[in-house]
Formats: C-alpha cells, sequence, structure tokens
C-alpha cells in the first residue's frame, strides 16, 4: 500500500477529530449524537481535512436557539439556498462555545443563554478511496431577545426567522425534529 500525503493528512485529521469529540463529551452530558457520511470531490475533502486537522470540526459550529414555546431560529443561507441553524467556521484560538456565540451574534443577532451542548454529528468524509471524519457540535440556547438583527459580516445570510413548523427546505430538518421532540414533548 502506498501511502501518500492526503493519506497522512487524513488520518492526522481523524487524531483531531477524536481528541475534539472526546473533549466535548467529557465537557458536556446529555447530548444527542447522529452520525452521517458524504461523499465529496478531491478537492472539497482536502479543504476539509485542513479544517479538522486544525479544529476537529469540517463545518463550524451551529447554535439550536429557541423559544420556551418550542420555535426556533433558522437563518437563510443563500449559498446553499436552505434554511439552517446559525453557526460557522471556527477562528484561531476560539473555544466551540465561543464560536457558536460569535456566529449567533453575526448571522441572527439575538441575545441567548446558553444550556450546554445540543447535539454532535459525527461526519464520515469520502473520496475516491480517502476516508476520515470530524464533529458538528451543536449547542442549545434560550433566547433572552426574539428579533433577529443580521449583521453577517460574510453576507451569506438573507434572513433570520422564527418557525414552529420547520420549513421542508431546512437542513438537518430530521435531527432538529428530534431534538425538538426530546426537549419539548
Amino acid at each position: 500500500m502506498v501511502v501518500d500525503e492526503l493519506t497522512l493528512r487524513a488520518e492526522e485529521a481523524t487524531r483531531c477529530a477524536e481528541e475534539a469529540g472526546l473533549g466535548l463529551e467529557r465537557r458536556y452530558e446529555s447530548f444527542l449524537e447522529q452520525e452521517r457520511t458524504e461523499s465529496v470531490s478531491r478537492q472539497r475533502f482536502r479543504t476539509l481535512v485542513d479544517r479538522i486537522r486544525q479544529t476537529g470540526a469540517p463545518y463550524g459550529v451551529h447554535t439550536i436557539v429557541y423559544r420556551p414555546s418550542g420555535e426556533l431560529l433558522l437563518v437563510r443561507h443563500d449559498a446553499v439556498d436552505l434554511w439552517v441553524l446559525p453557526g460557522g467556521g471556527i477562528d484561531p484560538g476560539e473555544s466551540f462555545l465561543e464560536t457558536a456565540r460569535r456566529e449567533l451574534a453575526e448571522e441572527a443577532g439575538v441575545d441567548a443563554c446558553y444550556d450546554g451542548l445540543a447535539m454532535i454529528t459525527r461526519i464520515e468524509l469520502e473520496t475516491n478511496g480517502y476516508r476520515t471524519w470530524g464533529v458538528l457540535p451543536v449547542f442549545a440556547a434560550r433566547a433572552e431577545t426574539t428579533t433577529p438583527d443580521i449583521s453577517d459580516p460574510d453576507d451569506e445570510i438573507s434572513a433570520a426567522k422564527w418557525f414552529d413548523t420547520l420549513p421542508e427546505d431546512t437542513r438537518d430538518r430530521a435531527e432538529l425534529r428530534t431534538w425538538r421532540a426530546q426537549r419539548f414533548e
């Protein structure tokens, strides 16, 4: 078996993901665990491997913002043309929770009281015989202000709205419905 540079980088990414996942498991209790597999292009795989090597997380950190009534706050992400949870990439030196707070402020502009970790999704990534994985931490936060005010510096978010019934074009809709059912029913 020939070991190339991408194989080595993917193995390093796996070690970083394991460390990140174990750190979250030690710090937080009672969260939903999910898994999914994504086949991506080789170029996208390289990008995600680099992110995982830096933070353990290929897609950053997100927040489920809720009202006591069970409504969830979603933002419209123009690049993917979906309703999504507020969240995004981790800046150097930031913790997962610090990232969640910053991204919520930028993308939705509501104040929220964080409860802890809502879920971790283990994302298996593959392309042409290469494999690695990373974690996607999602925190839960109860809204303290409810009027969104978008100040997204990336200009990717065009709307922020509260939903009782999640739109069909909501990313990770099934996982959000599962979390909400456990939380509010």
